[in-house]
């Protein structure tokens, strides 16, 4: 695994280095950079051709698995990048949930303490793995975090990519580990990456319930083998726990749920309730190790809710949308990937009983479902399990099933005929040809959010794309209006601003969040709106400052505004569920009268209105 990861940071490293070094027309206004994507990704299939070739054929065996590490990191790593290759920004820009994930980056890039991304004083809610890993690769190579994300949610992407072909490797057969690993890998890309975190444990997850299953069930083994893949299960929990809590939640689920099953059959073949004991207890070992990894990133938030009080408002779980009201299922969409989908169903059916591979992928795929359903139950008590985001997990475990379904398929059609030459080539170029056209769909699928991270405006105050930048092209100025009067590391200053992607490019703290979704529970957002709001109607500077010291909470000693005939405005949001959207913008007026005095510095810069507490 070391080694395949480094054989990934080097082809990442290289390729994003080469694509940067071109000046590329902006991927939403030519198709240049679709056109050198698809080939990329031709000869990144032709090079896992040529693996697959001598790994079935068992020759050069070690420098076939080194080209399939080199091939699966360079197909994540040209399908993502090429496109991206005009702009600084990854998927999705600094737009909606990838400004939070931005800002949470640039806080781990400014400090290696598991600081919350917005507020002072707090520990983090979310869990900061993945981007603490990316804060200290950024620092260490002197860029900003929002300049990092992109080729680090690339270069971790294709990482995780190579790390699953391994594991796979350890399960099954060399070549169809290949094989499995670039249909996940690149269902992974296409469904997954704009939540890169994320998408690596989804890449992830198909060898790890092979896993998992192998540690759990063990029928008619008497010894105490297993137990590797009990405690390779308890190091990915533990991952999961440090880089996703949902997906945490649903892995660990899937791995309850074969626990039980693996108990009832144990029990069902041996005639003994004692049988049951053998499953639960390496269920129970998996969950101490994941708790024991879970608790690097988790217990300073666990320590301060001994002495903090939760939010009453706003919750991450708030959000139900169309697709979390329905159950997903990807098989009966018409197209490649519903295919393979389908063929995964029909074979996950069909080899239940007698494939193991299939039965710890069936229990996922049922896991899913169940957690679906149950995320729709929980809306009848105000509140859901994010069910949505289990859709790629889903296409991901189809997928791979469907490629066993496809080999499998493949076998029976050529020893029907009798072993035909032409038989053999029809099917493997079938395959070949399937897979092509599903990369260079890639960009298709991924095409609003690529086309985002061109018209965004990026840390330096560019559009990618070439036309005006927004208002964030002033932040510069406001960064440098804000050092003027409050000189010195910028955690030091905390600024109250409804433009908040200030915040994911400068490493302030924030008085306020984006929304209570995304804000840390003890931050307390719900009486934070409130105060701001009230202090809208306060009559004079004197009024304010007492105001403000009066909170209990560290107050803002910037604020950021934005200028309107009536006053300075700030534009703030509140949790609408069960509406959707489940957010509702207001705006909220301040007098300017109210810092009419020698202790608050205005500035305007642009659109905005710097005011600094000097005293």
């Amino acid at each position: 695994m070391v080694l395949a990861a480094l054989v990934a940071v080097v082809v990442a490293a290289v390729g994003l280095v080469a694509f940067s070094a071109v000046q590329w027309p902006a991927f939403n206004s030519s198709n240049v950079t679709r056109a050198l994507t698809t080939v990329g990704q031709v000869l990144t299939l032709s090079v896992l051709a040529l693996s697959v070739w001598l790994l079935r054929r068992r020759r050069a065996t070690s420098v076939a698995r080194v080209l399939s590490w080199a091939g699966v990191s360079g197909f994540v790593t040209v399908t993502l990048g090429m496109p991206l290759a005009a702009t600084k920004l990854y998927l999705h820009g600094v737009s909606v949930d990838q400004e939070f994930r931005t800002e949470f980056l640039t806080r781990m890039t400014d400090t290696a303490a598991l600081k919350d991304m917005t507020y002072a004083d707090l520990p983090s809610f979310y869990p900061a793995g993945w981007f603490w890993f990316g804060g200290r690769v950024a620092n260490l190579l002197g860029m900003d975090g929002w300049e990092a994300f992109k080729p680090y949610a690339i270069a971790s992407l294709a990482v995780a990519s190579v790390i699953a072909l391994v594991l796979w490797s350890r399960l099954i057969r060399a070549d169809l580990a290949v094989l499995a690993t670039i249909a996940t890998t690149a269902l992974t890309v296409g469904y997954a990456s704009p939540e890169a975190y994320s998408a690596i444990l989804v890449v992830l997850l198909p060898p790890v319930l092979l896993l998992a299953w192998g540690g759990l069930y063990r029928p008619g083994e008497t010894g105490s083998g297993g137990w590797g893949a009990v405690v390779g299960t308890g190091l990915f929990l533990g991952l999961a726990a440090t880089f996703y809590t949902l997906y945490l939640g649903y892995a660990a689920f899937a791995v309850t749920v074969m626990a039980l099953v693996a108990a009832g059959l144990a029990v069902r073949a041996q005639g003994s309730w004692r049988a049951a004991l053998g499953p639960l207890v390496r269920l129970a070992a998996a969950g101490v190790i994941s708790g024991l990894i879970a608790l690097i990133v988790w217990l300073p938030f666990l320590s301060a809710l001994r002495t903090g009080t939760l939010s009453g408002t706003g919750s991450a779980t708030h959000y139900l949308p169309e697709a979390g009201a329905d159950l997903p299922l990807p098989m009966f969409d018409g197209d490649l990937t519903g295919a393979l989908c389908l063929l995964g169903t029909v074979w996950l059916a069909g080899r239940a009983a007698s494939s193991r591979r299939a039965q710890a992928l069936g229990l996922g795929v049922v896991a899913a479902y169940l957690w679906v359903l149950m995320s729709m139950a929980a809306t009848a008590v105000g509140t859901t399990l994010l069910s949505f985001r289990l859709e790629p997990v889903l296409i991901v475990l189809l997928g791979a099933a469907g490629v066993f379904g496809f080999v499998d398929f493949a076998r029976w059609l050529i020893l029907a005929t009798s072993e035909n030459p032409r038989v053999k080539a029809a099917v493997v170029a079938v395959g070949a040809l399937g897979a092509v056209a599903f990369a260079q769909s890639i960009p298709h699928l991924l095409a609003p959010e690529i086309t985002i991270a061109y018209t965004d405006t990026d840390g330096d105050g560019v559009r990618a794309d070439q036309r005006p930048p927004g208002a964030a092209a002033y932040y510069a100025a406001v960064d440098e209006a804000i050092q003027a009067q409050r000189p010195g590391p910028r955690s030091d200053t905390v600024v109250l601003t409804a433009d908040t992607s200030f915040l994911s490019f400068y490493p302030y703290f924030g008085f306020q969040g984006l929304t209570s979704h995304y804000a840390n529970p003890l931050a307390q957002f719900d009486k934070r709106a409130a105060y701001i709001e009230s202090w809208t109607e306060l009559q004079t500077p004197d009024e304010l400052i007492e105001a403000m010291d009066a909170t209990g909470l560290r107050g803002p000693d910037t604020f950021v505004f934005r200028q309107s005939d009536d006053g300075y405005t700030l534009r703030l949001a509140e949790d609408v569920y069960p509406n959707d959207p489940n957010v509702r913008r207001y705006t909220v007026t301040f007098p300017e009268k109210l810092f009419e005095d020698p202790r608050f510095s205005v500035t305007e810069v642009g659109p905005f209105v710097v005011v600094t507490r000097v005293g």
